[in-house]
């Protein structure tokens, strides 16, 4: 049976979302390409980056079978593996999803 975690992606600075560097956003790019293929894969219900003014991060919500799968897709993060960035995560009890509205 899987189980939903929450997981929160920490960039290198609460100013990361607005001032990276042109090799921070190449990462990124790397990481939003490895993030859509867990999406399409069914693994990520949900991800994205939040942008508060004072503070930036990422989240996401997986589905894993157990932590360890959990802590491989963390461990195999392109900005976790160039320790640009890192992660924390908990387990999570979904209380409802749905698809987007049509805007």
């Amino acid at each position: 049976m899987s189980q939903t975690y929450f997981l929160k992606l920490i960039g290198p600075r609460p100013t990361f979302g607005f001032d990276m560097t042109a090799g921070e956003r190449a990462l990124m790019m790397q990481h939003v390409s490895y993030a859509r293929q867990a999406f399409a894969d069914g693994k990520l219900l949900a991800f994205g980056p939040v942008m508060y003014p004072d503070d930036t991060f990422g989240i996401a919500v997986m589905q894993a079978e157990n932590e360890d799968e959990i802590k491989a897709f963390i461990a195999n993060d392109p900005t976790v593996l160039a320790g640009m960035n890192r992660y924390t995560y908990a387990p999570m009890h979904l209380g409802g999803a749905q698809a987007p509205r049509a805007s």
